[in-house]
């Protein structure tokens, strides 16, 4: 079985300068991939992805582009510039945004001589019940669309990875299949058996202290 700690991308989910630092600094030792979303965004800017990336560790940027393909281009670009590892469109978007999107950020890429980060279409929010045939649907655009990979719940993800051989990236983590704001969770022994090639752990691991710990005996 695939080791834990490298599917593991912690959410930084937070608005506290001096908490984001810590839970960097402590889990840095394990060089997982941070997801940084609206939330530290809006409240740090451009700078956390250099907190980050200075404690050798890797960005996945979900901002859920989904807009016309110029400005998801252009906003995309400046992702290439960051240096980060992935980022997330919304597969809604559809496939002909989707197909420019990746063709000119991988010139672009090319031509910067830098590192294409992950295309990663979100399907359907794990905050929302849906059905198997949704998901799938969108998971074809994205396949059409020749991006990398989709996000979905654990459920998803065999199928998808059979059908469609796509990176799926798994929120929704908890420690007990206990629904929450989260309506499609699973735990890390689902996302290993369901074969996700991610799964993106928030509040189980950063509203603890000791945040290293409670990674670890997370994954345990």
């Amino acid at each position: 079985m695939p080791k834990p700690w490298k599917k593991l991308i912690v959410a930084l989910d937070i608005t506290s300068e001096k908490r984001a630092k810590q839970i960097i600094s402590a889990l840095a030792v394990k060089k997982p991939k941070f997801k940084i979303g609206l939330i530290a965004y809006t409240s740090f800017g451009p700078k956390i992805i250099d907190w980050v990336k200075t404690k050798g560790g890797s960005i996945f940027l979900d901002f859920k582009l989904y807009d016309i393909p110029n400005t998801m281009v252009e906003t995309a670009k400046a992702f290439v510039d960051l240096g980060v590892w992935a980022f997330t469109v919304h597969v809604k978007a559809g496939e002909e945004s989707l197909k420019i999107l990746k063709k000119e950020i991988t010139a672009y890429s090319r031509k910067q001589k830098k590192p294409r980060p992950l295309i990663i279409g979100v399907t359907e929010l794990t905050s929302r019940k849906t059905s198997l045939k949704s998901v799938l649907s969108l998971a074809k655009i994205a396949k059409k669309s020749k991006i990398d990979g989709v996000v979905s719940s654990v459920w998803e993800a065999k199928k998808i990875a059979k059908d469609f051989k796509l990176l799926t990236i798994t929120p929704g983590i908890r420690k007990k299949k206990t629904n929450d704001d989260q309506k499609r969770v699973a735990t890390v022994k689902d996302a290993l058996r369901e074969g996700s090639s991610f799964f993106v752990v928030g509040r189980p691991i950063i509203n603890e202290k000791n945040c290293l710990f409670a990674a670890e005996e997370l994954l345990k």
